[in-house]
């Protein structure tokens, strides 16, 4: 693969930090009385060019397609839609998940699409074989096939960084890496590459591209979008459809998905699922960027996204946007022309004012095609068909609906092809690795921000010790969105095609020159120099959030800092690699590292991380990438972007280090607040206890369980029991008679037990100020398997945790043990403690039994002696 940089004209405009909104518009004079129009993208070494600057555009662009229909398939169109009856129609634009549908479901129904969320596979097995996928891919199709209609059903898949959910498949870099390449071309690529990974095992339907600008850092999605710079994102958006979905104008391969529409990168706070106050001129000239790219290259298909859209000083109150007409069907199907189908997100419907899961007129009328309802979706076809007979939704906008199914169907080959396992590319091991491809696409993101005394690159005979939690970690390397939802619970042994940054240092330097020690109790003295790989751990969408927290890795991640105090100031130099997926504060970290990469979320190939780092191991240019995002100087610079007020980052965007470039970062300021960003100092100071479950619910909480089954929470009936199918909880006696909530988690799955105030959150400073711990007895019954975490939460998706997983394995078994955990370690890890509704919190993805009682936050305990320290819960 031929290697394209941004030039060094552009890279000096992003250094100086002169970046504005707008759009390329057509040839043709742009003009306020007139809409502009955006067409396919000036070039540039054959594919989309970043633009140095984009005119700003005073209304919505028309957006003209590549991708057309002739008059003879519009008649086609047609001619299927006047032989389906309502039911088959509703049955078209009707989502189900493939573990809550049956073939034969498919054919009964009329199913138009099906999917598979992060972390679900054929039979709920991670290890499926391509094979295993084919054949439930087949199995939909035959069902589909002998429906009265015939039509074709669809499968749609989070592949986002390659075909991310499927056992033995290459994963890319996440976007946030492929951002820092500033290489258009190497977006196609992947997305050419994914698109045969996705054929390998029978999906249709790529749900990507993400085409977020994000605005603020402690959005937990920020590394699913590939900069905060929009001129990036239109040519992004632009080659990653073209990748999927091919260069033909009228026959499409696998279909891409323009996601999210659209500002879910602008929240407020960066928070999940949010508030975008943005202006309607920010949202046409930052958020919109990317669709403008992406539907010219003709993406087919558009995801409505869970945000609000809302800022009552400029009268825009348009709220959830899966309810929202203006933006749904005015803005994108009308001023900007897509004629493809948008699909709702996961449950998203369920969120607009006045809906459910299974029933949203609002939403449908709103334009929203193809509904993705993963469980409730027969309730949702009855309920829908009833509002069409009842003149809530007119027959039109069904009509409407189907057309667009329909014609994406037909331009994607579907309506007259073959069943999966017959298509190019069925079942190929070849086509799930894409290694070499994968390879180039970590080289060019890797962006070295310091490099004192030029210690990179190292030389082929050194002698390295290799240190830090991510050394080893395909988990930490893949991050979310990868074979799990939240990319957790995965092992190395997960990865049989996959390469950790330690292995590709031993292919680089040969075993016997790599030395590994995660906590780094090994002295470096012997060694040429010290490799730190450490950052963040594997997050998605709403965990991901670090709310009020501070953006200092050190709070964050304060193992990893001392795993640095333990090797630096050794007499050896220091060379950090930070896995991560998003800009920190990584002061500290930096000022005891002599050199520092930014690696990222690099996905399989750790061999290219490896690749920077050594002398020859890769040819001329070496470090060539450039940060795409703002890095803050300090712990709660955030929002921090190109233009804002204030503006002044540590890194701005287009900084990165040349191989021979040793920089001039000096020493970092290391102060830093300590409890989170949220500035809250008062609250006065806790005198009493406050009992959340003695001996049962103390008002105003109450006792739940949560899992799979039902996140939103089931409530402990009367007989203080409840039960889910990876969680059961049912009384027990610890202090006396029937005081306890024995939770019982079988291993079959997440599950969570937990004391909230339904009505809302409380201020609670007042224990912080009064050094207060939160204080239960338990007594485990059997120790847990998998990661345990006690968490309090200030309405999720902001809350904090501990990990509690060595706490309850280390109590004795059988016996009651008082358990303290100081209210100060939930502060640090971002509790807002003026909003707190969920007090206690366990939870645990593995096997674990243990009875709680007399659950209650206690002042001045966190001094007790027995009491645990915040560093033993990290």
């Amino acid at each position: 693969m031929s290697r394209r940089h941004l030039s060094a004209a552009l890279a000096a405009v992003l250094a100086a930090g002169l970046i504005t909104g707008g759009a390329v518009a057509s040839a043709s004079p742009e003009s306020t009385s007139r809409q502009p129009v955006v067409g396919e993208p000036r070039t540039e070494h054959g594919c989309a060019r970043i633009e140095k600057s984009l005119p700003r555009l005073a209304d919505w662009p028309r957006v003209d397609s590549r991708v057309d229909s002739t008059p003879a398939d519009e008649r086609r169109i047609r001619k299927i839609l006047a032989g389906m009856t309502l039911a088959e129609k509703v049955g078209q634009m009707t989502q189900p998940e493939i573990g809550a549908i049956t073939p034969d479901e498919v054919r009964e129904y009329g199913i138009g699409s099906v999917l598979n969320g992060g972390g679900s596979w054929p039979n709920r097995d991670k290890h499926a074989a391509p094979e295993a996928w084919l054949a439930l891919a087949d199995a939909y199709w035959d069902a589909s096939k002998a429906s009265r209609t015939k039509v074709p059903v669809i499968w749609g898949i989070d592949a986002v960084h390659g075909n991310n959910n499927v056992y033995g498949a290459t994963v890319f870099p996440h976007n946030i890496g492929l951002g820092a390449a500033h290489d258009p071309c190497l977006v196609r690529d992947i997305g050419r590459a994914t698109a045969e990974q996705i054929r390998a095992t029978g999906q249709d339907w790529a749900f990507s591209p993400t085409l977020a600008v994000p605005q603020d850092d402690r959005w937990g999605r920020t590394y699913e979008g590939f900069s905060e710079d929009p001129r990036i994102t239109r040519a992004y958006g632009y080659e990653a459809v073209l990748g999927l979905q091919g260069n033909s104008k009228r026959r499409v391969g696998v279909l891409a998905t323009a996601k999210h529409f659209i500002g879910d990168g602008g929240t407020i706070g960066g928070k999940d699922q949010g508030v975008n106050p943005s202006s309607e001129a920010e949202m046409i000239n930052v958020h919109g960027q990317g669709y403008y790219g992406a539907l010219a290259a003709g993406a087919q298909t558009v995801m409505v996204s869970f945000n609000s859209w809302t800022n009552e000083e400029l009268g825009i109150d348009e709220g959830k946007l899966h309810g929202s007409k203006l933006a749904v069907n005015d803005i994108l199907k009308g001023k900007m022309g897509f004629d493809g189908l948008v699909v709702s997100d996961w449950n998203g419907i369920g969120q607009v004012a006045g809906c459910t899961n299974a029933s949203c007129p609002q939403a449908i009328n709103a334009g929203i095609d193809v509904v993705m309802v993963p469980n409730e979706w027969k309730a949702f076809i009855s309920n829908t068909i009833a509002q069409v007979e009842n003149g809530q939704i007119p027959l039109a906008r069904i009509d409407d609906a189907v057309t667009r199914i329909l014609r994406v169907k037909l331009r994607s080959g579907v309506l007259d092809g073959e069943k999966p396992s017959q298509r190019d590319d069925a079942g190929s091991a070849d086509a799930l690795e894409a290694r070499k491809v994968a390879r180039e696409a970590v080289r060019e993101s890797q962006v070295l921000l310091k490099n004192d005394n030029r210690v990179l690159p190292l030389s082929p005979r050194s002698k390295v010790l290799v240190v830090g939690k991510s050394a080893d970690s395909l988990q930490n390397q893949t991050g979310g969105w990868t074979l799990t939802w939240q990319g957790t619970g995965n092992t190395n042994a997960d990865f049989p095609n996959g390469t950790t940054i330690l292995g590709g240092l031993k292919e680089a330097l040969g075993e016997r020159n790599v030395v590994f020690s995660e906590n780094g109790d090994v002295d470096p003295a012997g060694f040429d120099a010290v490799v730190a790989v450490i950052g963040e751990t594997p997050y998605a969408e709403g965990v991901g959030d670090i709310g009020k927290r501070t953006l200092e890795a050190a709070k964050l991640y304060p193992n990893d800092l001392a795993v640095l105090d333990k090797v630096s100031g050794k007499g050896k130099p220091v060379v950090t690699v930070y896995v991560s997926g998003r800009p920190l504060h990584v002061n500290k970290e930096i000022n005891r590292s002599d050199a520092f990469v930014a690696a990222w979320l690099p996905g399989t190939e750790g061999g290219g991380v490896a690749d920077l780092l050594v002398r020859g191991r890769y040819t001329y240019p070496g470090y060539t990438g450039t940060l795409s995002y703002s890095w803050p100087r300090s712990a709660c610079q955030t929002p921090l972007n190109a233009g804002g007020e204030g503006y002044d980052p540590l890194f701005k965007p287009g900084y990165g280090l040349r191989s021979w470039e040793t920089g001039r970062v000096g020493k970092l300021d290391e102060t830093s607040p300590e409890f989170g960003c949220s500035g809250n100092g008062g609250g006065g100071t806790a005198t009493e206890d406050l009992e959340i479950h003695v001996r049962t619910d103390v008002a105003p909480y109450k006792s739940f369980i949560g899992s799979p089954d039902n996140w939103g929470g089931t409530e402990l009936g009367p007989d203080g029991e409840a039960a889910h199918s990876s969680i059961s909880v049912v009384p027990a006696d610890v202090n006396v008679q029937g005081d306890a909530m024995k939770t019982t988690w079988t291993g079959t799955g997440p599950g969570q037990v937990y004391l909230q105030d339904p009505a809302g959150g409380s201020d609670l400073r007042g224990y912080l100020n009064a050094n207060a711990a939160l204080v239960f007895d338990v007594i485990v019954h059997q120790a847990p398997a998998a990661r345990t975490v006690v968490s309090t939460h200030c309405q999720y998706p902001c809350f904090a945790e501990v990990n509690a997983t060595g706490l309850f394995g280390g109590l004795p078994t059988g016996v009651k043990s008082t358990v303290k955990i100081p209210i100060s370690c939930f502060g640090q890890g971002g509790l807002d403690l003026e909003n707190v509704n969920t007090p206690f919190l366990v939870y645990t993805e593995g096997a674990f039994q243990a009875s709680f009682a007399n659950v209650r936050w206690v002042p001045k305990a966190a001094a007790d002696p027995d009491a645990k320290t915040c560093a033993e819960l990290t």
